[in-house]
């Protein structure tokens, strides 16, 4: 800002933010735009925003929550171009803004920017709750008023927006759950902020970079060259488990699955190709990489089997019954990679936690499990987040409600260790694994089941990487 002549940067964005609105709205010629504006430079964004639209033939009604502090240059830009203001201090102030909001073909909510704290007061989270049962669209000026634009958590009311029109550069709020499902689909406006960011705290691979990272084998690979997966999974009472893993790891780039466990003839069953073992681990043969946990059950075998697979020199994916059963202080002195994979429940119970507070604060929380851990932890869930000490946490962009299925994570688990087997770095390896299991999840169809993800695998890899 100290660079540019002042209020460059709130016409840029107000120019983007204009722009979108009047896509939203299919032309401006007879449009109804209601702005509900708060003080400060968000405010600001939304007035100068609305003159632009008004310019363009749109009827605009600002409505100003705090009339004193609302910015002087927007709502004078805003009032030269035509719209009105009004307040809602009243009792027939608020029943005229009410009426602009229920005939508004689009809404913009300008009430509170990223410097917000708290969910929103009555009068902002009356107005909220009228936006959202208008048949109006509801557009979010850099973020929905009343979500935490650093951490992703919404502490009481929040606007509900079908859009969001961000600036600059993405908020982790924007991608973290529960504030993400307030924010609706995202449109990032440039406006020359790029060269002076700092470097990032979140990232969400796209495409290219997941492409980037799959293995793909050379003229001069052999299955064991490819890497090869061990998979400790399955118990008498849950055999499919054992299945689920097995298939997720066959469809994961590394060049062999070897099973360890009673769900031999289940797993043989349905993958022949797999090389199996009554075990112990310590003597199934060699791997690159380990899965264990996912329907192993509680028994002293599966405390063995969990117990030799965390002693190994490999990666080791540790999962569901694995979590549990695990000594937490072996977990913390093994020497090669590690990856945990709970859900918010699971989470929870390692850190001593609510499992309310982990959904609360994904973000805080898989932050403390990878430092309390020294482990790559991928935190399951609305959203998936992949955290290792001193790297920028990572959220996968991919996936469906329709994941949250019984199995779902057993495959995951198995695609996940077959690319630590097949040599990806552990993060790498908890992020691409997550990735592809998203992208599967859509691409099944719905309702599916758990079994019918992997063999999606193959179809979107292809799709991130149409050359393998």
């Amino acid at each position: 800002m100290s660079r540019l002549p002042p209020g460059t940067l709130m016409q840029r964005a107000a120019a983007g933010l204009a722009a979108a609105c009047g896509t939203l709205m299919h032309g401006t010629y007879s449009r109804r735009l209601t702005v509900l504006t708060g003080s400060g430079d968000n405010g600001g964004d939304a007035l100068y925003a609305a003159a632009r639209l008004a310019r363009r033939g749109a009827g605009v009604t600002a409505v100003l929550l705090n009339p004193e502090r609302a910015h002087p240059g927007g709502l004078a830009a805003l009032r030269r171009a035509g719209g009105r203001a009004l307040t809602a201090d009243t009792p027939a102030d608020a029943k005229d803004a009410d009426a602009a909001i229920a005939n508004a073909h689009l809404v913009l909510d300008g009430i509170v920017g990223i410097g917000g704290t708290g969910g929103l007061r009555p009068a902002a989270a009356h107005l909220a709750h009228a936006a959202h049962q208008a048949r109006a669209s509801v557009v979010a000026v850099d973020l929905p008023s009343g979500i935490v634009a650093d951490t992703g958590e919404v502490p009481g009311e929040a606007v509900r927006a079908d859009a969001t029109v961000t600036f600059g550069t993405y908020k982790p709020g924007l991608l973290i759950d529960p504030a993400a499902e307030h924010a609706g689909a995202l449109r990032l406006i440039d406006i020359g902020l790029g060269p002076y960011l700092p470097d990032p705290e979140l990232e969400a691979l796209q495409h290219s970079d997941v492409a980037a990272l799959l293995p793909t084998p050379s003229g001069e690979s052999d299955k064991y060259r490819r890497g090869v997966v061990g998979v400790v999974a399955g118990s008498e009472r849950y055999p499919g488990a054992a299945v689920l893993a097995v298939g997720g790891a066959l469809r994961g780039g590394a060049g062999a699955v070897r099973y360890v466990g009673p769900g031999a003839a289940a797993v043989i069953a349905r993958y022949p190709e797999t090389l199996v073992s009554a075990g112990p681990p310590a003597k199934a043969g060699r791997v690159q990489a380990w899965v264990v946990g996912p329907g192993l059950g509680d028994d002293r075998a599966a405390r063995q089997a969990v117990e030799q697979v965390l002693a190994s020199d490999v990666p080791v994916l540790v999962d569901a019954d694995g979590l549990r059963l695990a000594d937490r202080e072996q977990i913390r002195r093994r020497t090669s990679p590690t990856v945990l994979t709970p859900h918010a429940g699971e989470a929870a119970a390692l850190l001593s936690a609510d499992r309310a507070d982990v959904e609360a604060a994904r973000l805080a929380h898989v932050t403390r499990l990878a430092a309390a851990y020294d482990a790559t932890v991928l935190l399951k869930g609305s959203t998936t987040l992949i955290a290792e000490q001193g790297r920028p946490v990572r959220v996968n962009p991919t996936g469906t409600a329709w994941l949250s299925t019984a199995g779902s994570g057993d495959v995951l688990s198995g695609l996940t260790g077959s690319l630590l087997a097949a040599g990806l770095a552990a993060r790498d390896a908890a992020s691409v694994g997550a990735y592809l299991h998203g992208l599967a999840g859509r691409e099944a169809p719905v309702p599916f089941g758990a079994h019918e993800l992997a063999d999606r695998i193959p179809q979107v890899w292809r799709s991130v990487h149409p050359r393998t």
